[in-house]
């Protein structure tokens, strides 16, 4: 699947008139990983949270395939774009919805799936947000890694083919991207329930 994934998104720079086809079979091979990214990124949003795993997937895709000059280079290119998106549907998300509560306490999120079940402090989405961007001038591929594992629910694996580089690369990313991202949101955690 990999390979025809790629082999599409070339046709795209290749063939721009045949959009709408090669569009419509991405989305038939895609999809059900978008929407498996989709439900881990909103596994670690509060249960009352309004959007739904489908509908981050639809509103980021419809951003996704409406950018123009766009080139990707291969499906884990599309799909780092795609979690990027994700992200930032769920941030405009909380951000409108902050708005129009005035200040209300953000959406909160947990910063990594082991911690979810944990009774671990939830973090607010927005102050998670405003953060990594604080870290990506810090270290760019730290950053990546923690909004891939955070807001892509990515594994270890799956994050290190991403971005082409070891799992234990990653995991060392991770480990040092969770203490400063930890330390950075010590203000904007909940305390524990329980």
């Amino acid at each position: 699947m990999a390979s025809e994934v790629t082999g599409l998104l070339q046709s795209l720079r290749a063939s721009p008139e045949d959009a709408d086809q090669v569009t419509a079979r991405l989305t038939e091979l895609l999809y059900p990983e978008l929407k498996r990214i989709a439900r881990s990124l909103m596994r670690r949003e509060r249960g009352s949270h309004t959007l739904q795993p489908t509908a981050v997937l639809h509103e980021a895709f419809v951003r996704l395939v409406g950018q123009t000059g766009h080139v990707w280079e291969d499906r884990t290119h599309f799909l780092g774009i795609a979690t990027r998106l994700m992200r930032q549907v769920l941030v405009d998300h909380a951000r409108r919805r902050q708005a129009a509560k005035r200040g209300a306490a953000g959406v909160r999120v947990t910063l990594d799936e082991q911690m979810a079940g944990t009774g671990e402090p939830s973090l607010d989405i927005l102050a998670l947000d405003q953060a990594l961007e604080r870290y990506a001038q810090i270290d760019p591929r730290g950053a990546r890694v923690a909004e891939l594992r955070v807001f892509g629910g990515l594994t270890v694996p799956e994050a290190a083919a991403h971005l082409r580089i070891s799992p234990r690369t990653v995991d060392g990313d991770w480990a040092v991207a969770r203490m400063w991202l930890a330390r950075e949101l010590a203000s904007h955690t909940l305390p524990s329930a329980g």
